[in-house]
Order: structure tokens, then C-alpha cells, then sequence
């Protein structure tokens, strides 16, 4: 099979695409073969070794290293005791640790993160349903506990998890905010209101918010408090600073969501897909490109300019 791999951290263009042997379904496992995966902030941190935490994922020095932890395609074998899946079966999903989406084959575990595709969702919108509404959904409802009412604002609602956030939010209720440079998208995902951030810092104004969700790091809480009601929250997807905000006792939250186990995953990525499916949730695809265009896909991550997920088709 084709995959792109890398074996040393750098630039975009230290991933190459190779032939590797096919993997085979075990017990217990299925094969899937790939239609889809994202490229993401993840899979930039992986392949250029930065920030440094990235390394302690992939050791000091990678060998022959698939990434691509989003999926979505088509099962082609099952393994011995696999009673859930069978070929033909439409799925999608996320690897986790194991990585190995970019590529035109993947093996994963029958009870892993991996739910039924709908007909109505294609593998493009399935994989970014992953990529940004996976980590949005558990920070709004486990970590923010929204509600109907709350008043939200979401600092970079353009990008694939802040995208996500906006509609999930609208979705429960929520008043949204988007603070954004691309309003018209934010209008168009069902902000109520928009903050372009070049012409106006969200903090300075009189407006109180329960939640500031900030889906890129580009604020922080010292600066967000000053626009917390007097329980409001303060989330964010960047680590940074927010862990010694924790340690201080102060209102500034970050979810681990990638270290959530399967079992909990399973029912959001269903979730997800029936709001897909409904036409409730709408997945922002930045860009897609072919394998052999993997390079490109992750410059363009590496931009930090991205509208929503960028999508790679292996297959």
C-alpha cells in the first residue's frame, strides 16, 4: 500500500510517500480501507517535533512514522471474533495514539473510535467531523457545561474545532459570539454575533460571557477574565499557561480529549454524525488534497491560516 511517512522531525517536505506492506486485520481488529483523513495542528506538531511535548509522543528521533489519526472509508476484512463490522461497511472514526491514517489501508480495533457513516455524510465532511467537532462537543458539554441561554464566545470560529463550536453551541442554545477575521463564514455557521479581532479585542468590551472558548490560544485567561460573569469559564485547546491557572485555582479549563477512552468517544462520534446527517452540523473543509499532494496539505496547516480541516484522500 501507499503511505506517506517520515523519519525525521522538519519541514512539510520530510514526509514522502512510500510503499508499505498492506496491514492485516488480527483478532479482534478490522481493515479499513482509507477514503479520507485530516491533516491537523496534530499532525504538524508530530512531523516537525515542535512544540517540544510532541516529541514525547514520537521519541527524539522517528522512524518510518505514518500520522493521520482521523479516518474515514470503507471496511474491506474482519479479523477472528469481529461480530460488529463487516466488509462493505461505510465508517469513520479516530486512531488515537496509533496514528496510521495517511495511508490506503488501516487497521483498528472493532471497539475502538469508530461509528457507521451516514449516506448523507461523505468521507470529507466525516473526517472533519472528527477533526473539529470531537474536541469542541466534550469542552462545551463535560467542561462548560452549557446550556440553553448561556452566553458564548468562541475565539477562532474559523478554524475547524471553533467552527464546530459555533454550531454546537448554537445548537444547545447558547447566544454565540464568533471572534473571527472571516465573519461571513461565522454569520453562515449561525454566530448571532461576530468580532472581527483586527479591528476589536473581545476583551475590552462590557459584554459578559459564561464561556470563552478559545480554539486556537490566541487569548488567555489573565486577559478573558475580564469578560467572565462571575461563574463564567474560561476553555482552551492549548495547554500553555492555563495549567498553572488550574493550579492557582482560577476559572481557566483545558480538556484532554484526545485521552479519552474509546468507550466514550463511540456515542459522540454518533452523535455527530446523526447531526451530519440531519443537516444541524455542518463540517468546514478548508481544502483537500491527493496523497502524493501530502506536502502541500501540511504547508497549509503550517500557515495557521486554515478555514476549517484540510482533508487528504489516499484513496
Amino acid at each position: 500500500m501507499r503511505a506517506a511517512v517520515f523519519s525525521r522531525f522538519g519541514a512539510p517536505d520530510v514526509v514522502e510517500v512510500r510503499e508499505l506492506p498492506t496491514p492485516v486485520a488480527g483478532a479482534g481488529e478490522i481493515l479499513v480501507r482509507v477514503e479520507a483523513a485530516s491533516v491537523g495542528a496534530a499532525d504538524s506538531a508530530g512531523r516537525s517535533g515542535r512544540p517540544r511535548f510532541a516529541r514525547l509522543m514520537f521519541g527524539f528521533g522517528p522512524r518510518d512514522t505514518v500520522l493521520g489519526s482521523d479516518f474515514a472509508g470503507t471496511v474491506v476484512s474482519v479479523g477472528d471474533g469481529v461480530t460488529e463490522w463487516m466488509p462493505g461497511d461505510r465508517v469513520f472514526g479516530a486512531t488515537g495514539a496509533s496514528w496510521g491514517g495517511h495511508a490506503e489501508y488501516l487497521v483498528v480495533k472493532e471497539r475502538g473510535a469508530i461509528t457507521t457513516l451516514p449516506e448523507e455524510v461523505s468521507v470529507e465532511q466525516a473526517v472533519a467531523l472528527v477533526d473539529g467537532a470531537m474536541t469542541a462537543l466534550p469542552f462545551l458539554r463535560d467542561v462548560g457545561h452549557i446550556s440553553a441561554g448561556m452566553r458564548v464566545v468562541v475565539v477562532g470560529a474559523s478554524g475547524a474545532v471553533g467552527a464546530a463550536a459555533v454550531q454546537l453551541a448554537q445548537h444547545r442554545g447558547a447566544h454565540v459570539t464568533a471572534v473571527t477575521t472571516n465573519t461571513e463564514l461565522a454569520r453562515g455557521l449561525g454566530a448571532d454575533e461576530t468580532i472581527d479581532y483586527r479591528e476589536t479585542d473581545f476583551t475590552d468590551g462590557s459584554v459578559r460571557y459564561d464561556i470563552v472558548f478559545d480554539a486556537v490560544g490566541a487569548s488567555s485567561y489573565g486577559r478573558a477574565k475580564r469578560v467572565l460573569t462571575t461563574r463564567g469559564v474560561y476553555l482552551t485547546t492549548v495547554p500553555g499557561s492555563v495549567l498553572i491557572d488550574r493550579l492557582l485555582g482560577r476559572r481557566a479549563r483545558i480538556a484532554f480529549t484526545g485521552l479519552r477512552p474509546d468507550a466514550a468517544k463511540r456515542p459522540d462520534l454518533a452523535e455527530l454524525a446523526q447531526l451530519a446527517a440531519a443537516g444541524i452540523l455542518t463540517p468546514t473543509i478548508d481544502s483537500v488534497y491527493a496523497l502524493d499532494d501530502i506536502r502541500a496539505a501540511h504547508a497549509r496547516v503550517d500557515t495557521g491560516r486554515k478555514r476549517g480541516t484540510v482533508v487528504v484522500r489516499p484513496a
